[in-house]
């Protein structure tokens, strides 16, 4: 079996599950978005935010591949003025987030607290067609399928914030330099 490409980020196998698929017929371009657009949320906020955007009620912003890509005021919310809906996208992620939950919950992980750790978003070779065009010539009309990995993790045990005002020094608007003597002065103390 090959190897998942964020194998790194899975830290404690068994608080993690894994879903992955290979020559997905849908645009690698759009796919990075949706990753990148989910990547951080929870499980259950994924699944609403997905349907959102199949109403058309919530976007996904684009922010690398965003040439010829049309403004949204939805977009907005994300500090960004493009976006778009890909609901062939949307449909292959979701296929692969039920598959991901579906391995957790093989593992007795705990659907509810699963975070979305990691997409990982590959191009795949492109299938290649022709068209004809005029006067006799023929172009390459390539469609840009894409490899995807899942990775979710169960969120490990919180810890509550230190409440000592005693560490607190201020290092805001001092350059590096400034910075590593103050900690270099607080080593010696």
């Amino acid at each position: 079996m090959v190897r998942y490409a964020a194998a790194a980020v899975a830290t404690n196998p068994e608080k993690t599950s894994r879903a992955r698929g290979e020559y997905l017929r849908t645009h690698f371009k759009n796919m990075r978005e949706v990753a990148a657009a989910l990547t951080g949320l929870k499980l259950t906020k994924a699944y609403t935010y997905l349907s959102d955007v199949q109403d058309h009620k919530r976007v996904i912003p684009f922010r690398r591949f965003s040439g010829g890509v049309g403004r949204a005021s939805q977009a907005k919310e994300f500090k960004t003025t493009q976006g778009r809906w890909p609901e062939k996208s949307i449909k292959f992620i979701l296929r692969l987030l039920k598959n991901a939950e579906a391995n957790a919950d093989a593992k007795n992980i705990d659907v509810e607290d699963l975070t979305i750790k990691s997409i990982v978003v590959q191009q795949a070779p492109k299938t290649r067609r022709r068209t004809y065009r005029a006067h006799g010539r023929i172009n390459p009309y390539q469609g840009h399928p894409t490899h995807v990995e899942i990775i979710l993790s169960a969120s490990d045990v919180e810890v509550e914030k230190a409440t000592d005002a005693v560490v607190t020094t201020s290092l805001a608007g001092l350059n590096r330099r400034q910075v590593a003597r103050r900690r270099i002065e607080a080593a010696r103390v």
